[in-house]
């Protein structure tokens, strides 16, 4: 189901689905001229729940572009559409999937549902220097988990280390608002400024990089 689809001034598009479907009704959701495609790219998939994720991936884009598009994947997993019409990012979590889009900037885009697992894995991604209200512990780690996510969606390179070479500037979390972060792994050492909302069962962090904005190849 279509939780979410809103527009930026700036430019960008996100949507956000709840996985309520089976596999069979997100299949009776495409049109019929891409529903056997739909089920073609689905003939391989021995996961159910990858094969949930990757249909509602592609219904959610075709709710936000209007059209079916298909989403191909780099050398280092990351997507892109096959039409160059917009920069996309893509996230995963239990139940939900979330897609972000620009025509011209780069865009990254991290849903996590709420579980205290991250706790077991915060000393890979959280540095001495970070700041941690230990009152919203939970919830705050899961903020700077989506946020380096993010970051690392936009930087474009390999080998980042989230513990070293992305900061978070202190922050109090809120319901949302704005947080602060920066990287350390290229010579520009850029600072980026990121949205995020904490939802009853979910956290959500995304930004638009407009300072850094490529042109996408020319449609063929």
């Amino acid at each position: 189901m279509l939780v979410r689809k809103e527009y930026f001034n700036n430019g960008g598009l996100m949507g956000i689905w709840k996985m309520d479907e089976s596999i069979h009704e997100l299949i009776n959701l495409f049109p019929p001229e891409a529903k056997v495609d739909a089920e073609k790219s689905i003939n391989n998939i021995g996961s159910n729940r990858r094969t949930l994720e990757l249909l509602t991936t592609r219904i959610l884009l075709l709710e936000l572009l209007g059209r079916a598009t298909v989403i191909l994947n780099q050398d280092d997993g990351k997507p892109y559409l096959d039409d160059n019409s917009n920069h996309i990012s893509i996230s995963h979590t239990k139940g939900y999937v979330a897609i972000l889009l620009h025509k011209s900037c780069y865009v990254g885009i991290d849903i996590e549902t709420i579980s205290n697992r991250v706790e077991n894995i915060a000393h890979r991604f959280i540095s001495d220097k970070e700041y941690i209200n230990l009152e919203q512990k939970i919830i705050h780690l899961l903020l700077h988990w989506s946020t380096k996510e993010c970051l690392y969606k936009i930087l474009n390179e390999q080998g980042v280390d989230f513990k070293k070479q992305l900061y978070v500037t202190p922050f109090e979390p809120s319901s949302s608002g704005i947080i602060e972060a920066q990287e350390s792994k290229t010579h520009a050492k850029q600072t980026f400024e990121l949205n995020y909302e904490v939802h009853p069962t979910y956290v959500l962090t995304w930004v638009i990089d407009t300072k850094n904005a490529p042109e996408l190849p020319e449609r063929s």
